[in-house]
Formats: structure tokens, sequence, C-alpha cells
């Protein structure tokens, strides 16, 4: 964003917005620990060697992965049901983040309401509120759809990137590349 800004000075600066996707939809709603999933998906042991490139470079870039304080590999339709509402509130980028601090620094299970409510409140959402839109089934299916939509369109992981509805760029990309998608999507609706 920072890039686009300073070359584009007089553009408005692009929205940005959190989609559902879930990488695990097919987990019970309580998740499962996450000792047991890992060994399901890579096999006895494999934790600490998949996870070690990815906590370096974490390190590089200051977010301090804690992988081992994670113990519930969560169904995480609750937390994408906490992002659409804060998005109807205008705090989506902050309870994004502080859903992935309290997911990969903290530890916390994001299967627990409480936790997620908690996640509001330090998001700057009234907790109470949250706690009872997360309480009922409010946009429940309207957000499961949409994770079937991006499914359906081909989106198979995560972290991917959509510009303008055009451009789609998938895996963690350098900010060039993500400047260079966004320039195609500048381009494309300019004709």
């Amino acid at each position: 964003m920072a890039l686009f800004r300073a070359k584009y000075p007089d553009e408005p600066t692009p929205a940005v917005r959190w989609l559902p996707f879930q990488l695990n939809p097919d987990l019970p709603a309580s998740g499962l620990p996450r000792k047991e999933y890992i060994e399901r998906k890579w096999g006895p042991g494999r934790g600490p060697e998949v996870y070690a490139r990815v906590a370096g470079v974490g390190r590089e870039v200051g977010v301090p992965f804690a992988f081992e304080n994670i113990t519930v590999q969560p169904n995480t339709l609750d937390a994408h049901r906490l992002l659409h509402y804060a998005d109807q509130q205008s705090r989506q980028d902050q309870v994004a983040e502080e859903l992935f601090k309290a997911y990969f620094v903290e530890g916390r299970d994001l299967t627990d309401a409480a936790t997620l409510a908690d996640i509001a409140a330090r998001s700057g959402l009234d907790r109470d509120a949250a706690a009872a839109y997360l309480a009922s089934d409010a946009d429940r299916e309207l957000v499961a759809q949409a994770d079937a939509e991006a499914r359906n369109a081909g989106i198979g992981g995560v972290p991917f990137f959509i510009f303008d509805r055009k451009v789609g760029v998938s895996g963690a990309q350098g900010e060039e590349a993500l400047l260079q998608a966004m320039e195609q999507a500048r381009a494309d609706q300019r004709r």
C-alpha cells in the first residue's frame, strides 16, 4: 500500500477487505488438538520442521510467530463471522490483526466465543455486542457461502489477493509483485 501511495499520490488509497476462506472448513466447530492435526497433516513430529521456515521469515519482518503456543487447530467460521461483523463497523483490519496475534503469537483458541469477544474488544468493538452476534446464527450462512464461492473460483489456500475483482495473486508475495498486480488491475479498470 505504501508503494502504491508513493507512486500514485493523487489517487485514492485502495481499500482492503478480508474475505472468508477457511483452510479447514471440515474441522468440527470446536477444532482439533493442534498436535493431532499436525500429525494427521504431516506425520508425527513434523510440526517444528514445517514451521521453522515460516518462523524464520516472521522474525525477519518482526512477527514473533509462536507456533508452540497453539493448542487448538480451529474451525474458523466464527472468526470469519467476526471479521464480517467488524467490516460492518469499519474495524475489519483491526480485528484481522488481533485474530492473527491471538492465534499465531498468543496461541489463543479461535473456536472459543469468549476469546473472539475479547479480540473484538481489543479491536475497538463493543465486547457484549460482538458476543451477542457470535452467539446468534447471524450471517453464518452468508459467510459459509462466501467461503464456498472462493473455493468454486479456484482459490485453494492463503494468502490470496484479489485486486479490483480482476487480478489474483496466490501465496506470500513480495511488495513489488503485489504492486504489479495492483497496477495491472488499475490499468484494466482504465480500459
